[in-house]
């Protein structure tokens, strides 16, 4: 491909981004966002959390048994290479040291996943109970505050049936 025919599809190319632009989201005039209910929630229950606490705990021992084997070769190698003059031991020694890094912040990881997971369904339900006692006790207040809630004319049952046989003065 020749130099000026690469500018000039670089050229095409350009001209068709910008003249044709696009967004990529909802209208934002005024349109209808159904409720969660209506489209499916997130649903995890809690053997999916007990499964993948379960890997994320089965990877961190695996790394720590296995991915750990070469460090101490690494630095013993890295240190006989120092001693003899050679400029490679310190280079290896960096290796050794930023492998060591990374495989601890990946082991880091996977415990934060593993401790997370164990503990996320029971907050969940926990916040979920508390949001559903709220929303009754307001519930209740509102009854209590509606004198229209029966049929026109008609005082509220919430505060029940005047007797009958008390005489008004």
């Amino acid at each position: 491909m020749a130099w000026d025919e690469w500018e000039q599809l670089k050229a095409q190319a350009a001209e068709g981004q910008s003249a044709h632009m696009q967004l990529n989201q909802l209208d934002g005039g005024g349109g209808y966002s159904p409720m969660p209910s209506k489209t499916g929630d997130l649903k995890v229950g809690q053997d999916d959390l007990v499964k993948i606490g379960g890997a994320a705990h089965h990877l961190y021992n695996q790394l720590w048994d296995k991915a750990r084997t070469a460090v101490p070769s690494s630095d013993s190698a890295a240190a006989d290479l120092s001693k003899q003059g050679f400029g490679l031991g310190a280079g290896l020694q960096h290796v050794s040291n930023r492998w060591d890094e990374q495989l601890r912040s990946l082991m880091d990881a996977c415990a934060q996943i593993s401790n997370h997971l164990q503990v996320t369904k029971t907050i969940h339900a926990n916040d979920e109970h508390y949001i559903q006692r709220q929303m009754s006790s307001i519930d209740a207040l509102d009854a209590g505050f509606d004198e229209r809630v029966g049929a026109p004319g008609e005082k509220n049952p919430v505060y029940g049936q005047k007797d009958k046989s008390q005489k008004k003065d």
